[in-house]
């Protein structure tokens, strides 16, 4: 829209070009493309210097696309979402302490309330018979080095092409795709211990592993060793702290998918595929790796030694959202002290942390809890990778029905070209 003359008297608080930049959080430059764009009206202030905004106007534009600002934590954007709240080494699910939810309630309940609001004790996530079947031929046509995140990812693409109705984002269709989803990705994972006929074969299933609670059903396929009361509810609970933890990298993919109006299962293939990372999803690997060496050397002393001496950072260690320990950590190291066979593990861990805090005012965060989960019960590295990615569709499937309700394709960052300004000539 074109500047127009300012009027000689104003009916409502006017700002300046900067003062509406800020409040959008965006360039001037910016501020202007919106007024291009007929997003934001603007009139020339008295003496023709520069324009002036309508406070009320642009207090709007930033609720609809998503106030920009500097994050806390170092980062660049920050978006509304009423999901998390991390605050003072607490975390909040929907303003309800997260570490009460694991310790009261299962995965399947707390996803359901996340997504909808409404607590539903006992209920149950089901895959369709049709649906499961296709992820397993498909995850079973994978070759046998094939890692649990390469096994998710394609299961979510079969899961897909079964759902003829997975382009509707009516939150209950996407919620129908979710209650599905998630037991389909357990379901099509191999049975740990079966060796490499039972991985590449969709049929070997251990007879618990689907029936029960959703951590029920994932225990057979993250070890060979049989469940137990504690363990599960370790595992259980484990499931419940990693279903969302702000705008992670792998839940800012997630939400950069639904902005574009993609389908649920796209959505979670966008999460798994930046999951992946080793800064990521895959760094409960490192910590397993170095707490197994810590218990299999029988001090953690020398494993911290080996590290630093090598310039390692310590697996498991500090987070960025935590001044102290990491509030989930401490709920699962809790957990896991009513869990007989992760005694050794246990120590190892909390030797780890006392011999590094010499040094470093590092705490423990959760990767070191899932390692001790891992290594006592006999997992592989990968398991808390499996378990973190398993927890985390749901959330983001949460993040994906906040941002179907927003401005499409509201999440669109601008360039700044550096390379060589035109005329240039044709190669």
């Amino acid at each position: 829209m074109t500047d127009q003359p300012e009027p000689g008297r104003q009916d409502a608080p006017r700002l300046t070009t900067r003062e509406a930049a800020e409040l959008l959080g965006v360039k001037p430059e910016t501020v202007y493309a919106y007024v291009s764009r007929g997003q934001l009206s603007s009139v020339r202030a008295a003496g023709g210097r520069g324009s002036t905004f309508d406070a009320e106007e642009v207090r709007a534009l930033a609720r609809r696309s998503g106030r920009r600002e500097p994050s806390p934590a170092g980062g660049d954007l920050v978006f509304r979402t009423g999901i998390t709240l991390i605050e003072d080494d607490r975390y909040y699910l929907r303003g309800v302490d997260a570490t009460e939810l694991a310790r009261r309630h299962s995965y399947e309940e707390v996803a359901e309330w996340l997504w909808t609001g409404e607590l539903r004790p006992g209920v149950r996530f089901e895959a369709p018979p049709e649906t499961l079947a296709a992820a397993r031929r498909t995850v079973g046509a994978l070759p046998a080095h094939s890692g649990s995140t390469d096994r998710l990812r394609v299961a979510v693409t079969a899961a897909a092409a079964t759902d003829p109705l997975r382009f509707d984002l009516s939150p209950e269709a996407v919620l129908s795709s979710a209650r599905s989803l998630i037991p389909t990705l357990v379901g099509a994972l191999p049975v740990a211990g079966g060796g490499p006929e039972a991985a590449g074969d969709a049929l070997a299933r251990a007879p618990e592993a689907d029936e029960g609670s959703l951590a029920r059903q994932l225990w057979p396929r993250l070890t060979a060793r049989p469940a137990d009361a504690p363990a599960l509810a370790v595992l259980d609970a484990a499931l419940v702290l990693l279903i969302d933890h702000d705008l992670a990298a792998s839940t800012l993919a997630a939400r950069v998918a639904a902005s574009a109006h993609a389908h649920p299962y796209a959505v979670v293939s966008a999460g798994l595929g930046v999951l992946e990372g080793p800064l990521h999803g895959a760094a409960s690997g490192l910590a397993h790796r170095m707490l197994q060496e810590a218990v299999d050397r029988g001090s953690a002393v020398p494993v911290v030694a080996d590290h630093l001496r090598t310039g390692r950072r310590v697996p498991g260690l500090g987070h960025r959202l935590y001044r102290g320990e990491d509030p989930r950590a401490r709920t699962l190291f809790t957990l896991l002290e009513d869990v007989p066979q992760a005694a050794g593990a246990l120590a190892a861990a909390r030797e780890v942390v006392a011999t590094t805090a010499r040094h470093a005012p590092l705490h423990a965060n959760i990767d070191l809890a899932l390692a001790v989960l891992s290594v006592a019960c006999g997992m592989a590295a990968e398991a808390g990778e499996t378990v973190f990615a398993i927890s985390r569709t749901a959330g983001w499937i949460a993040h994906a029905l906040e941002e179907y309700g927003e401005r499409p394709l509201r999440i669109r960052p601008s360039g700044q070209y550096t390379g060589p300004r035109p005329p240039q000539p044709t190669p």
